[in-house]
């Protein structure tokens, strides 16, 4: 059953993330996602240093695996990158850095 959140139209990022934020309540959903997002930077520095650049094959199957693992095996929930791609992308990458910096908790 689809409840109100899931059914709206965000027009804005800033619309957006409260709601993913709340697709991400779960710690280890949350840190799955930091730890894919962390391997892909990884991945990026170490294709870039070594011209490896068969490396970037990997990373959507990092990042999505990661991720996916997460919603579906603790957060129990369908990921918003299939309903919201592009503000899900970015919705990752500020919850990576809120975490960093302690904005959002582990």
């Amino acid at each position: 059953m689809e409840n109100k959140a899931d059914s709206a139209r965000y027009r804005t990022f800033k619309e957006f993330y409260p709601f993913y934020l709340n697709e991400h309540s779960n710690a280890i959903c949350r840190r799955l996602h930091f730890t894919g997002s962390s391997l892909i930077i990884l991945f990026l520095l170490a294709a870039v240093v070594s011209g490896t650049w068969n490396l970037l094959w990997w990373i959507p199957v990092i990042g999505y695996g990661f991720a996916w693992i997460g919603h579906f095996f603790f957060e129990h929930n369908r990921p918003a990158t299939f309903k919201y791609p592009l503000f899900s992308l970015l919705g990752d990458w500020v919850m990576f850095r809120d975490m960093l910096i302690g904005r959002v908790h582990w």
